[in-house]
Formats: C-alpha cells, sequence, structure tokens
C-alpha cells in the first residue's frame, strides 16, 4: 500500500483545486473542500487503474507535506 501526498487550495472565488506532486497530470476540483477531496479520491483510483492498463509505470511516493504555524 502507497501513501501518495494531495495538495488543496482555494481559489479567489472560494472554489478548490487540488494535484498529487508525484502523480503527473491528476488536477481535481470541487466547490467545497470536501467535494475536492472526494474528487481526488475517485481521480486518484481513476488515474491508477489508466496506468496499469497502459502498462506504464506508477511513481513512487516521494512528497511529504507538513503544516507549520505562526503568528500572523
Amino acid at each position: 500500500m502507497a501513501k501518495y501526498t494531495a495538495v488543496f487550495e482555494q481559489a479567489n472565488d472560494g472554489t478548490w483545486g487540488g494535484y498529487f506532486p508525484d502523480l503527473s497530470g491528476l488536477l481535481v476540483n470541487g466547490a467545497t473542500l470536501e467535494e475536492v477531496r472526494e474528487n481526488a479520491r475517485t481521480g486518484l483510483d481513476f488515474w491508477m487503474e489508466s496506468m496499469k492498463e497502459e502498462g506504464l509505470p506508477i511513481p513512487a511516493p516521494s512528497t511529504l507535506a507538513g503544516e507549520f504555524e505562526v503568528a500572523a
């Protein structure tokens, strides 16, 4: 089992986008954070299945993310 980092960003209009740094071309969006997370799960499953069907290599996870708190 592999764990891939997903990055979610809120746009100026309030919608959300997301991507997986280790999986080129896998981009998702949604109206809410919850929706973009659901779309990321669906997109990840589809991306993996497509790569397997095409016989293409699946990159190993190599990205970690963290959060740091600072005084505003």
